[in-house]
């Protein structure tokens, strides 16, 4: 081995950027525990939110319901009707930018675009299917207060507001009273999955996300969420895990520096490891210190000190091919460089796909199902980092196996299209 490729590794392993500073079990061990004492109402990374939403309601056919996906930087609004084999069909779509994406918006001008956005099918049904993929407290009547916003979010008004209501008093001075049913796009997902059938095949469900953020739900027994006394304890709901905000991963000096940069640093610190609205930014920052160390050649350390900004598609497309053209912003590199970088990033997306897998592991665990191969837990995954990203979920299959199989552990990794549509329809109709 060179002395420069000692150097790289050595950089490597003390800015803890690859898969193997991770120690699964250990790891798994803590989310879990986290998941426990949300649960509970003790101190936790994990607020474990109840949803009072479960998955043993039947859809009713031909009733139509609003639909609104309110993601990472966009905003859909569409209506959707399932047939009798609960197929559904989705009408009506529109796209739309996230307010506060862009820039800070007050209260009132938030909640008075996102009426205006649904506005035009207001008239079509009369409830509304609001996946909402944000930190929400949720109420048993259907709505949910905003408890902090993640993906650079700029509304800082809306924190602790809900949303439904200040939604439905808009609607109203419009003369449409449609009803609201808030919850998060991981909830969605594993409605999706729960829509497709299999109520046999399957023992249980979860839904992960990981696109622009990162989150988890899983079915819960009542009994076991001891915050909250007013529950059936034969019952069982899905849990809003806000997984992104998980507190105990190791973490190493460059994912400490890039947290500090970000718009809410000590929050959701996960979430800027593994998501594909942080990663561009943190294996930025990897190559800017690792250019600052020497690792690159002097006309490649200047040209990466010069970048002020990198996507994760922009990483994505790199990893797929070091030569796409004058366009990507790391094409001017000599050779020797684009091989660092290819490692770089390698190394970091190894370390996601990781950590992915843990985070999934503990929903199917912390469910109870998949004790029997005849009855695997559904888990539906849904987000662009974790689909498009070169070879992030065949990574994180992989680890997948090493960490359940082990343990007997039956699992399914499904993929439903529009999850958060089909999923904010399924709990329109039935909540």
């Amino acid at each position: 081995m060179s002395p420069s490729g000692e150097h790289v590794n050595q950089f490597i392993t003390r800015s803890g950027l690859e898969a193997g500073s991770i120690e699964p079990e250990a790891v798994l061990e803590d989310f879990l525990e986290e998941m426990k004492r949300g649960l509970d109402g003790r101190k936790s990374s994990l607020v474990m939110i109840p949803t009072f939403i479960t998955t043993d309601k039947p859809v009713p056919a031909g009733r139509p319901v609003i639909v609104v996906d309110a993601g990472g930087t966009n905003l859909r609004v569409a209506t959707a009707v399932f047939d009798e084999r609960g197929v559904p069909t989705i009408e009506n779509f529109s796209n739309y930018e996230m307010p506060g994406i862009q820039k800070e918006v007050d209260k009132e001008e938030f909640f008075d675009l996102f009426a205006g956005y649904i506005l035009p099918v207001a008239g079509l049904a009369d409830s509304v299917g609001l996946c909402f993929s944000y930190a929400a407290e949720i109420t048993p009547d259907g709505d949910g207060r905003l408890l902090t916003w993640t993906k650079e979010i700029k509304a800082p008004e809306v924190i602790g507001e809900p949303i439904g209501k200040n939604i439905a008093e808009r609607l109203r001075a419009k003369g449409f009273r449609p009803k609201f049913t808030l919850l998060n796009d991981t909830v969605a997902s594993l409605l999706a999955g729960k829509s497709l059938g299999g109520s046999e095949r399957y023992d249980s469900y979860v839904g992960f996300i990981l696109g622009t953020g990162t989150n988890t739900s899983y079915v819960e027994k009542n009994v076991n969420i001891g915050k909250r006394k007013d529950l059936d304890p034969a019952g069982a709901q899905a849990i809003n895990v806000e997984s992104g905000n998980f507190g105990k991963c190791p973490r190493g000096p460059i994912d400490l520096a890039y947290d500090r940069s970000t718009v809410s640093p000590g929050t959701y610190t996960f979430e800027k490891m593994i998501s594909g609205a942080y990663l561009g930014g943190l294996c930025l920052l990897v190559l800017k210190t690792a250019a600052e160390e020497g690792l690159f050649s002097a006309p490649g350390a200047r040209g990466i000190s010069s970048l002020q900004q990198l996507s994760t598609i922009e990483v994505d497309a790199f990893l797929r091919n070091s030569f796409r053209g004058e366009e990507h912003p790391l094409n001017s590199l000599a050779d020797e460089d684009k091989k660092l970088v290819l490692r770089l990033f390698t190394s970091l997306i190894e370390r996601a796909s990781l950590l992915a897998a843990i985070n999934i592991s503990a929903a199917v665990l912390k469910s109870g199902g998949g004790r029997s191969p005849l009855h695997p837990v559904c888990v539906n995954v849904d987000g662009s980092t974790f689909h498009k990203t070169m070879s992030f979920r065949s990574r994180t299959e992989d680890h997948l196996r090493r960490i359940l199989i082990p343990k007997g552990i039956s699992y399914q990794l499904i993929r439903v299209d529009d999850s958060p549509l089909i999923g904010a329809a399924v709990a329109g109709l039935t909540h």
